[in-house]
This record gives C-alpha cells, structure tokens and sequence, in this order.
C-alpha cells in the first residue's frame, strides 16, 4: 500500500484481560525504545502521586485508569488497534480487522501517542492514560518531548508515499510529513444548503475513510487518487467529496486538503 495513514490516538482505551506485558524492542520503530522508556517511567511515577489526577488532567471517574497507570510495564497488552476503542476507531472497524488488513495497517498506518511516540495498530500495547499536553516533571510536555524524536523514523516512513493526515492538531505538532506528499483530511457537514466544520463527526467520518482504504487495499498514490478512492464512499457514508490543491502560502502551505462533506 503506497499511503502512509496519520491517526491520533483515542482517550478511551480496552485493558486488554490477558498477555504478555509490552516488549519496548517489538514495537515499530525500536529505536524509540529508549525514549518511550523515560516517558513510561516518568508515567508509573506521576500516576503513583497524590496529585496524579491533577496533573494528568483527569477527572475522579477516571481514578482507575491513572492507577492502572502505575502498573504499566506489568499490564497485559494487546494489537493497538483492540486497545483503541475511540469513535475513530469504532467507525474504521479495527477491533474486527482480520490478520490481513492488520498487516496492511502495519505497513501503512501510524498511530500518535504521548506514551509511545508512533506506534502501527499490530503493536501490542497496554492501556494507559497520558495525552500529549501533560507535563510530566523534568520531561516536560510529552507532545514537544516527542517533537525532536520522530523524526528520524518517520521521514525514512514517508519515502514515495502519499501522507494522508487524520491527526487533531495536539498530536499533528508531534511532527510534520513532507508538505508537498501530504493531504489533510477535513470534515464539513451540510445542512440546508450550507457547509460547516464538524469535530465528533470528523472523527467517526475520518474512520470511514481509513477503514475503507485498508478494506479495499487502496493505494492512491495522489491527492486526485485519493479523492477518486473517497468518492466511491459517496451515497453511503458521504455526500460529497473535495479536494482543494495546496496553497501557496500561510500555515498549511504546500499542503493540499480533502474535504469529506457529510449530511
């Protein structure tokens, strides 16, 4: 698959209920071992604070998912495509994906985390709680600790691919792909004749879309390819599919975008 799929993370995560703890060295890019490793501990320490809701921005339902936290290196883990269980996830299917479409995944997604940096949806994972705002004592915000880090694994990723971007913008400032191979995905709804930006839905439609590019083994190897593979969503899931050329100047220059227009 010529395509390399950009997701965020999702706050809501499946403990996976048996297996073996994480092994650092068996995830993508094993190079990051070392930092994730930091990431981690300063994670199991936070999380075993008095203040570790505080600081970790969570409210007290979320009590036991900042312990669980603490016994991260123990904890079972599992494909992050079963961990993940978000809105964009539910909609591209991932927890059903057969062997197959989990291979493809792993060559041509990557998904964003504050604990792990990138990691492909074969990864196996426990669940944890971090986003990439947190400041985690000396390490700082985890978002900008990863900023100086992945770029090195990731560029060698994008080498005569086209970058399709679903990421939201906390994890999208982790690091940037090749403006000129790369298509943002952007999400309007119409309503009485008239076009808006949508955010819940934005990420269930960006779903759609991964998980029909993986069902269909599609490799766009253009923003027009890639338009033409979303377009065939079009009666189903979509109303209508846009691509917009890259502008020329100003904060997304060299980077085109596809507008995916649902009802």
């Amino acid at each position: 698959m010529a395509v390399l799929i950009l997701l965020p993370p999702s706050e809501g995560k499946r403990a996976p209920a048996a297996g073996r703890a994480v092994d650092l060295a068996s995830l993508s890019h094993p190079e990051l071992a070392e930092p994730r490793r930091r990431v981690g501990d300063a994670l199991v320490r936070v999380s075993g604070q008095r203040n570790a809701l505080a600081v970790l921005g969570a409210g007290p339902s979320l009590a036991e998912e900042v312990a669980h936290n603490t016994r991260l290196w123990e904890a079972p883990a599992a494909p992050a495509a079963q961990v993940y269980t978000g809105v964009l996830y539910d909609a591209a299917g991932a927890a059903r994906w057969d062997a197959s479409t989990l291979n493809r995944a792993a060559e041509s997604v990557r998904i964003f985390s504050a604990l792990w940096g990138a990691v492909s949806p074969a990864d196996h994972i426990p669940a944890y709680r971090l986003s990439a705002g947190t400041a985690l004592g000396r390490l700082g915000a985890v978002g900008t600790f990863w900023r100086s880090r992945l770029g090195k694994p990731l560029d060698a990723l994008t080498q005569d691919r086209l970058v399709i971007d679903c990421r939201s913008a906390g994890y999208a400032a982790m690091w940037a792909p090749p403006p000129a191979r790369t298509v943002a995905v952007r999400v309007e709804r119409e309503l009485d004749g008239r076009r808006t930006v949508v955010s819940h839905l934005a990420k269930h439609t960006r779903g759609i879309l991964t998980g029909h590019l993986l069902a269909t083994d599609a490799a766009p190897d253009s923003p027009a390819a890639l338009a033409d593979a979303a377009a065939e969503l079009i009666g189903s899931q979509l109303k209508d599919v846009a691509l917009s050329p890259a502008p020329a100047s100003g904060k997304s220059k060299g980077v085109a975008t596809l507008t995916l227009v649902v009802v």
